[in-house]
């Protein structure tokens, strides 16, 4: 009984360490983008959901810098993919360069290997990536 008692402590102890930490990571968001908590909390909800988020609104009103405030918060990598007409696959994965120095190829990888990737105006490209 006594077991059972100090595992019901501890899974208590876990999740209050955790709420802790998710309202840490909401109140640092929240000091760069200020006026929009429920989109910080969705956002949040989706990083622990381990899912994607789109978020569409008009201009100006801060969709990157949410994005950019998420990853700095969490001390992640962000990178943002800018989709243009002329987007190729090499832009958004990375690719091998020649070195002439050492006579070898180096991988050069793309904005998608970020921890937080920000596709940025997908609307504005062809039909056709924006399927894909």
């Amino acid at each position: 009984m006594r077991e059972l008692r100090t595992a019901g402590t501890r899974a208590e102890a876990l999740s209050t360490n955790a709420s802790e930490k998710i309202e840490l990571l909401q109140n640092a968001v929240e000091r760069v983008i200020r006026g929009k908590p429920e989109a910080v909390r969705l956002a949040i909800v989706t990083l622990l959901a381990g899912g994607h988020l789109l978020v569409e609104d008009v201009p100006g009103v801060g969709k990157t810098t949410l994005a950019h405030s998420l990853a700095r918060a969490l001390d992640c990598s962000f990178q943002r993919i800018q989709f243009t007409s002329d987007l190729l696959p090499s832009d958004v994965i990375g690719l091998s360069i020649y070195n002439q120095h050492n006579s070898v190829f180096e991988w050069k990888p793309g904005p998608i290997f970020a921890n937080v990737v920000l596709p940025d105006e997908i609307n504005r490209t062809i039909p056709k990536t924006q399927s894909a």
